[in-house]
């Protein structure tokens, strides 16, 4: 898979809670190579604070070459980015890490948990443009509360796809988790899972799928430095025993391939 350095000009920013942003980035190169669940590394500063990039699913993309990042303020360099003008640029490293292998003879039940939802929206995408009629898929998406799902529930709505929501405090959807939804209803036979979400939730997830004998495959997070295996620094134990390295070998995983904490 091909990588690109781009200098993205940001076209679009979307604020949608008070932590919540969104950046449209113009990157041909990398928007025309990448593959949903893959990510990107960001030079979140002008100079050496922060020195380090940051790691960013990529959200969607677009055929005019542009990509699209979902992301939370939780430190300095994404509080840098939530502060980008339009027409600002940023060094873009990318697609890196192996994503969702679509299996499109299958139903889809599509899984997402706070941030997690972040790359679901471009496997939605690709799913549908590839399989054509999606009409027995089905999104699960949950949050905390409304206001961390609802603004982003018109991108998904196109694909004609059923819509499930969960909220934490019940003031949208399901009064519970995402996983809740799945246990109370009959899915799609022989249908394939796909997550992204919080380690407890995948966990969960991995639980439910295995259960039931559905192929279950999950995104998983971890602190990364470069993105390209050197540091060592997002390293996780495999079922085996093992030690596997996200940025290399993931961030999409076969969720039986993983240990879980229960």
């Amino acid at each position: 898979m091909s990588q690109y350095q781009e200098n993205a000009t940001v076209t679009h920013v979307e604020q949608f809670t008070a932590t919540n942003y969104r950046l449209t980035l113009d990157c041909p190169a990398v928007a025309g190579s990448a593959r949903p669940g893959q990510f990107v590394m960001i030079r979140t500063g002008r100079g050496k604070d922060p020195l380090l990039r940051r790691p960013f699913s990529i959200h969607q993309t677009s055929r005019d070459g542009t990509i699209q990042i979902y992301f939370k303020v939780v430190g300095r360099g994404t509080d840098i980015l939530a502060h980008v003008k339009k027409q600002e640029t940023l060094s873009i490293f990318g697609p890196l890490g192996r994503g969702y292998r679509l299996n499109t003879g299958t139903p889809s039940v599509i899984v997402g948990g706070g941030l997690g939802i972040a790359p679901l929206l471009f496997l939605v995408q690709e799913n549908c443009r590839v399989k054509k009629d999606c009409t027995e898929d089905l999104i699960v998406l949950g949050a905390r509360e409304r206001i961390e799902i609802e603004p982003l529930l018109d991108d998904f709505r196109p694909f004609g796809i059923r819509i499930m929501t969960a909220t934490d405090d019940g003031s949208l959807g399901h009064h519970g988790f995402a996983l809740g939804i799945l246990e109370s209803m009959q899915l799609p036979s022989g249908c394939t899972v796909y997550g992204c979400g919080p380690e407890p939730m995948l966990a969960g997830l991995s639980s439910f799928c295995a259960s039931r004998g559905l192929p279950c495959q999950v995104s998983v997070e971890s602190v990364m430095a470069c993105g390209m295996g050197a540091c060592l620094g997002c390293s996780r134990p495999d079922s085996k025993g093992n030690y596997t390295h996200v940025c290399l070998n993931g961030p999409v995983y076969n969720a039986e391939d993983l240990q879980w904490k229960m």
